[in-house]
């Protein structure tokens, strides 16, 4: 059942996909991965910050943040309160986000699309130096 024959284990390549047909169903490979493209793009909310790893470079021209003023800083430990909603964009560098009330941390990095909520207060700890094009509403 779902099998559709034998293996040659001599020329298995473990780098290369292997498609099996467990139903009727056609397999449609270009949706699958445009699936996995649009997944990879979604954002995620944790602790309140809404992250997008990797957005599409059309939403970045779309929406200007190349145009947007540039942040920077070295590695460093520092409280920080949004009195303003702030989108940005992580060129370069890592950072830790700690909301004040929670032990729990917020992972940042390059490739990042970030919202940070109005009247949040928290702890930045930045182990990578950190480059980003900002916004506040």
């Amino acid at each position: 059942m779902g099998c559709i024959g034998l293996v040659n284990l001599s020329s298995f390549n473990p780098y290369r996909p292997v498609l099996t047909k467990t139903s009727n169903k056609h397999y449609d490979s270009r949706r699958s991965s445009m699936a996995a493209i649009r997944s990879e793009s979604m954002a995620t909310e944790k602790l309140g910050i809404t992250i997008e790893k990797n957005p599409p470079e059309s939403k970045l021209t779309q929406l200007g943040v190349r145009s947007w003023p540039k942040w920077g800083c070295p590695p460093s430990k520092f409280p920080w309160t949004y009195t303003a909603k702030e989108t940005c964009y992580l060129l370069e560098g890592k950072v830790k986000v700690y909301p004040d009330g929670s032990e729990e941390g917020v992972d940042i990095e390059a490739g990042d699309f970030v919202v940070f909520p109005k009247g949040m207060s928290c702890t930045w700890d930045v182990s990578v130096a950190v480059d980003k094009h900002y916004q506040f509403e």
